[in-house]
């Protein structure tokens, strides 16, 4: 009897081990199954930044496929100096506004077109996202953006000084830029990009060089679930800059509130498309002469839902 219960005990216990030796074979074969099709898909890296503007300029985003992203821009005067002091309430009497209509007309290519007071500038650009940062079966370190601009002006001479002795043909009010956006992101908090850029102006009001070359740097710090730090430099090369400019830069936050994001920023650059802030300002922050501004991005779903 005890020689049974022994041989059966002996036959369990060799029977619970080559079922855990089975167990173990199977949950080896899943996971090099899980890892192989891990390398076999790409991974693209989303939401390096929060919206397709970093401050004054373009962030490597693009809007989704059939979505409308509305944009309202405003950019006051100096908070001190000229247009500055508590008579013009520290910059917010002298304010310059920009409209803008972007839309993703696939997931890496976006149009736009915007209106800004400066100037009663007309703007229009599209932005196609030639490498997207991935990993993988393609690993891709980086994101490569390419953006044209196209500019034009059409406020009436005889309502600016700097244009009222010019006699202004329909060319001279254009304006091009054409900028390739290298951006990676680092970690979940931390995104940078290169902005070499050059502007062309058909007719400069500020006694520069008709081409503009330019690099700029921009990064962001993510704070919070729903919002950041951002910062935006465009330096202009020593070669062909404008005399007595200063390069445009600009720090700000980005505070994402549902379909909306607000983004509330500093910089000495009044002017919002590329042919306007890249030439640099008069405006000095070591003089003090920083404008405050604001945007903020509304997007709509426009077209079927995937």
């Amino acid at each position: 009897m005890i020689k049974s219960l022994g041989i059966l005990v002996l036959s369990l216990f060799i029977h619970g081990i080559c079922i855990a030796q089975d167990t173990s074979d199977i949950t080896k074969m899943l996971e090099a199954e899980i890892k192989l099709a891990e390398k076999n898909k790409t991974e693209y890296i989303t939401a390096t930044f929060k919206t397709t503007r970093l401050v004054n300029g373009h962030s490597l985003e693009n809007t989704a496929k059939h979505v409308l992203d509305v944009k309202i821009s405003h950019r006051f005067g100096t908070i001190i100096g000229a247009t500055g002091g508590a008579y013009n309430i520290f910059g917010l009497d002298n304010a310059t506004m920009r409209l803008g209509f972007d839309y993703g007309i696939t997931n890496t290519l976006m149009i736009g077109i915007g209106r800004s007071t400066d100037y009663k500038t007309f703007d229009g650009f599209f932005k196609w996202k030639i490498l997207r940062q991935s990993k993988g079966k393609i690993s891709m370190p980086v994101t490569l953006s390419y953006v044209p601009t196209i500019s034009y002006e059409t406020l009436n001479p005889s309502d600016s000084v700097l244009l009222l002795d010019l006699k202004r043909y329909p060319s001279h009010r254009l304006n091009y830029s054409n900028q390739l956006i290298i951006g990676r992101k680092f970690s979940d908090g931390l995104s940078l990009q290169l902005m070499p850029t050059i502007v062309h102006r058909n007719f400069p009001h500020d006694d520069g060089p008709h081409d503009i070359y330019a690099l700029g740097l921009g990064g962001r710090q993510k704070l919070g679930k729903r919002t950041s730090f951002n910062v935006e430099y465009y330096y202009q090369l020593q070669s062909n800059r404008v005399p007595g400019s200063h390069d445009a830069l600009s720090i700000g936050f980005d505070i994402e509130t549902g379909g909306h994001v607000f983004q509330l920023h500093m910089t000495n650059s009044q002017g919002m498309t590329e042919t306007k802030f890249v030439p640099g300002s008069l405006n000095s922050w070591g003089k003090g002469e920083i404008l405050f501004g604001f945007n903020i991005s509304r997007v709509f779903n426009v077209g079927k839902k995937h």
